[in-house]
């Protein structure tokens, strides 16, 4: 039987309780099986954690892990298919490279799952997948796919078909795209419908486009909404609004500015990354304050680094900045752990350590949010894929 005991730990469990204990965890077949305090249960291999601190594994739920090769330019960039501003019919898990460095790096500072999505080039992206960290081939990786579909507005879609001399050049043109596809979407999904019930009815020619976004409509995945500008946010859930879709803001740069509006839409931010420079207007009111802001107003907030952007290796790094800025401590933690877990859904199998969950965990040597804190050893599905050595 595949067990892993690990003793002598302050458990962290980062769950609704926020329950912390000193004791034991056992892993076995890839889930965590039991947890307590006091004498431990026997098990042929044991790892002493020597005091320090066990909690989830880390998640990252935007980022574009193994489409952006560390190391390489055009060769290894397969983020963007920047010759169409409609792609939804595009699978990240066919650009991802499990054998990217940053895979190795992300796990060795706790990362566990990532959302690895399209770049923002288009209006209309592609299919997010949520994948572990650990692994050789995607295939094996996955624990989602597709998780969302990814929707850009703002700059980034205007400045590339700007660049082209081709539509989308304003914000007008690339929310109309975004309508116009989901409409024609909408459309189809009907004559689907019809044809499934009425022999009578002809169903519609495959598009593979269309059918990408049947899943949206139908609430079975979520729409990712690239998002700096407060004007863009509420654009996006306009558009959220019309077609009913679940929406996830994503960097939501201004969504401090006007939080208290976006509490009441019970939308979720994912924020970040503001660990790096004022490099285009719409970012210009960036600020590590932002999720603390965000958590105070009562908004789900996650915390991304935007890989590669920033590493994925620094996200507990962009912790520290937050908290520094103001943001609680357990807010902080619980923006990589049980928060973006359960805005996408997942909030059953990983973001805290309960029996029952994904193993994935990580010894730290003292408090997560100290600088001089080590990684002392990582848990993916149960198995230790990185223990640090001396």
């Amino acid at each position: 039987m595949n067990q892993i005991l690990i003793k002598n730990v302050t458990v962290w469990t980062m769950d609704a309780q926020d329950r912390r204990f000193t004791g034991w965890v056992l892993l076995e077949q890839g889930r965590i099986a039991r947890m307590g305090e006091g004498e431990p249960p026997d098990c042929a291999e044991v790892l002493d954690g020597a005091g320090g601190i066990l909690t989830p594994g880390l998640i990252d739920i935007h980022s574009h892990l193994g489409l952006y090769e560390d190391g390489l330019g055009f060769e290894g960039a397969d983020g963007n298919e920047d010759t169409d501003p409609v792609t939804p019919q595009l699978r990240v898990i066919d650009g991802i490279n499990p054998f990217d460095r940053s895979f190795r790096e992300a796990v060795e500072a706790g990362v566990t799952a990532t959302a690895v999505s399209p770049g923002s080039a288009n209006p209309i992206g592609g299919q997010i997948a949520l994948i572990k960290t650990a692994g050789r081939r995607v295939d094996d990786m996955i624990v989602r796919a597709p998780l969302a579909v990814k929707f850009a507005l703002g700059e980034n879609p205007k400045s590339v078909y700007h660049d082209k001399d081709e539509s989308p050049v304003t914000r007008m043109a690339t929310a109309a795209l975004i309508r116009e596809q989901l409409y024609k979407a909408q459309e189809y999904l009907a004559r689907k419908e019809r044809a499934a019930h009425d022999p009578d009815e002809d169903a519609p020619d495959h598009d593979s486009k269309l059918e990408a976004l049947v899943p949206l409509l139908r609430g079975e995945v979520q729409a990712h909404f690239h998002a700096h500008r407060a004007d863009d946010i509420f654009t996006a859930l306009r558009i959220a609004n019309e077609f009913h879709l679940h929406a996830v803001i994503i960097h939501g740069t201004e969504a401090h500015l006007v939080a208290d509006l976006l509490a009441k839409e019970g939308v979720p931010v994912v924020s970040g990354p503001y660990m790096t420079d004022r490099s285009k207007p719409e970012i210009r009111n960036l600020t590590d304050a932002a999720p603390g802001l965000l958590c105070r107003a009562g908004i789900p907030t996650a915390v991304t680094v935007d890989h590669p952007e920033i590493p994925l290796r620094l996200l507990p790094m962009a912790l520290m900045l937050a908290v520094r800025a103001g943001m609680d401590r357990t807010d902080a933690l619980r923006a990589v752990t049980s928060v973006p877990a359960e805005i996408v859904g997942m909030a059953h199998r990983m973001g805290s350590l309960q029996p029952g969950m994904d193993a994935d965990c990580v010894l730290w040597s003292g408090d997560p949010l100290d600088i001089m804190t080590e990684v002392q050893a990582v848990f993916v599905n149960g198995v230790p894929e990185y223990r640090r050595t001396v």
